[in-house]
């Protein structure tokens, strides 16, 4: 049963892998493979178990328990993404990401590439790379003409993205997920992660900053400077929504809560002043009497309306799906035999980051968070955080960040593995020696 449950995972996994030349959405597969495999389990009365942490041992379970454990676990997941994708669309309805724009003052394109690249990186740790990538390559298209040198760009924002959520717990959704399961907290995540990322984005910059595509000023584009920002109170929903996000991890480390209350929470704040703003914004009647905020008449509910659904039932299937290998106790002989091969675990770590670049991060990390059972804030969890989070900008299929710059900028797959993978991979590096460097040096200090 064991080498049906491997082919319908693996059968699965090259679905979601090939979704493009399928053309079938990734999850789509990705729930089937996850139904198929706990029907397995139940028809076949296969033994589920528990991974106890403390005792590196598996305990047996029922499947109803073990369902419904795993359940909650992926839930606490989709929840905190649901909160925090509708206050990112919130601030989108009243436009404040246009707010950024009124930053951007420079003509000369080394200086732009250095603005982007750090806007990127500070704003993938608090909105998250997929949100922070669109943002800043629509504020792209507004300031720069030319799309060879927007593709230029794109493809460094798309580094620097993947780099700055990789140390934030909020930043990524690998790194979610190893903050929710207590794998890593939010204060130590920064603190072991937050300099091999600047690194990651810093190396390759500094490189390309000598291309040619980055030689010279960018024309004038002075329709689109004029252009009114759509609401008055754009740029105090992108402060309050940012600062909302922000306070999450401060709400789990003083109630001890998990993030997803924090969340919610903050959506609550968010969504109270939005409703208000809302009211200002729009007259109360139109010329029939018709109240004009009915077709607009909730910012929460137009929000909730554009979330990415499709992203939060893939993450529903692939999580539920790893989860079954994991309590088959698949994943814990697998890590058990993969530690005996591969002795050094800096080497399975970064192997994990590079096939981040060509599989999904989100099952790798699922997988290795079954994996593993060493306890919180262990460097393993640290630097699985930092390759699964920039592994993915070496291909541009590899990220959400990227996959959603190839559609904006319809970006060729080779054109960015001839002129950006390589610098990736020379940040994923270099970040990772620095990574493996600080860790050396602190316990050796202590």
């Amino acid at each position: 049963m064991e080498t049906i449950i491997l082919i319908v995972f693996v059968v699965g996994y090259l679905a979601i892998t090939l979704e493009h030349n399928l053309k079938i959405d990734k999850l789509i597969p990705a729930l089937a493979m996850m139904a198929l495999l706990w029907a397995i389990i139940a028809l076949t009365h296969m033994d589920v178990f528990e991974v106890d942490t403390a005792l590196r041992e598996l305990v047996p379970t029922h499947i109803d328990e073990i369902l419904l454990h795993h359940l909650g676990k992926t839930a606490e997941i989709l929840v905190f993404l649901l909160g925090a994708m509708t206050i990112v669309e919130i601030i989108d309805y009243f436009d404040g990401f246009a707010t950024i724009k009124g930053f951007i003052k420079y003509k000369k394109k080394t200086k732009l590439l250095w603005l982007f690249s750090v806007l990127a990186f500070v704003l993938s740790a608090i909105i998250d790379n997929l949100t922070a990538t669109i943002v800043l390559i629509t504020i792209l298209q507004k300031v720069i003409k030319e799309r060879e040198t927007r593709m230029w760009f794109a493809g460094m924002v798309i580094i620097a993205a993947n780099a700055g959520g990789a140390w934030s717990p909020i930043g990524d959704v690998t790194t979610t997920m190893l903050w929710i399961a207590n794998k890593v907290s939010a204060l130590q995540l920064v603190e072991h992660v937050f300099l091999p990322s600047v690194i990651c984005m810093v190396v390759p910059t500094l490189i390309a900053t000598k291309f040619k595509a980055f030689q010279g000023n960018i024309e004038s584009n002075t329709a689109s400077d004029k252009v009114a920002p759509k609401s008055r109170f754009g740029s105090t929903m992108l402060y309050l929504g940012l600062g909302a996000i922000i306070f999450v991890p401060f709400f789990k480390t003083i109630t001890h809560l998990p993030p997803y209350v924090g969340m919610m929470l903050s959506l609550a704040v968010v969504a109270t002043f939005a409703e208000i703003y809302s009211s200002a914004k729009f007259s109360l009647s139109d010329i029939d009497g018709v109240s004009e905020a009915a077709g607009h008449h909730s910012p929460v509910h137009h929000s909730l309306s554009k979330i990415e659904l499709p992203s939060i039932l893939f993450f529903l299937g692939i999580l539920l799906a790893v989860a079954a290998l994991e309590s088959l106790g698949m994943l814990f002989h697998f890590a058990e035999g993969l530690n005996s091969a591969i002795p050094n675990s800096d080497i399975v770590v970064l192997l994990l980051g590079a096939g981040s670049a060509v599989i999904d991060n989100v099952p790798l990390v699922a997988a290795s968070i079954g994996m593993f059972s060493e306890s919180l804030d262990n460097p393993l969890w640290h630097f699985i955080a930092y390759s699964a989070g920039t592994g993915g900008s070496m291909l541009i299929i590899g990220s959400a960040a990227g996959v959603v710059a190839m559609g904006m900028e319809k970006i060729d797959f080779f054109w960015y593995f001839k002129n950006i993978a390589w610098l990736a991979l020379i940040g994923f590096l270099s970040g990772g020696l620095a990574f493996v460097l600080l860790r050396d040096f602190v316990l050796n200090a202590a």
